[in-house]
């Protein structure tokens, strides 16, 4: 599992102004099953995306599409996460392969 933290770079209401491109984005990887949870940071300065991937290398491609990264509107940073301790709850929301239970 991977942690996507964005961090913007310019003011938000250039972020408003370019965020239907951005949120196609978001969709698109929502569709294809490699993000699970997406939202804004509070205070607003950037936002969160819990992704799946088999590999870093991958989650690396998926985030150089975003709209956001292209125009350089916002600073990334990637986290893998494995989970030591989870709930049955977990399996279903990542999948069997890092399943602790």
């Amino acid at each position: 599992m991977y942690i996507i933290e964005l961090t913007y770079k310019v003011p938000t209401e250039e972020i408003d102004k370019n965020l239907d491109a951005h949120m196609e984005y978001i969709e698109k990887y929502f569709n294809t099953g490699h993000f699970l949870a997406s939202g804004r940071k509070e205070p607003r300065d950037g936002g969160i995306i819990l992704a799946k991937a088999a590999t870093r290398k991958r989650i690396e491609d998926i985030v150089s599409k975003d709209p956001f990264n292209i125009s350089g509107f916002a600073d990334y940073r990637i986290i893998e996460f494995k989970a030591t301790k989870n709930t049955k709850e977990y399996k279903t929301f990542i999948g069997e392969d890092e399943y602790v239970g």
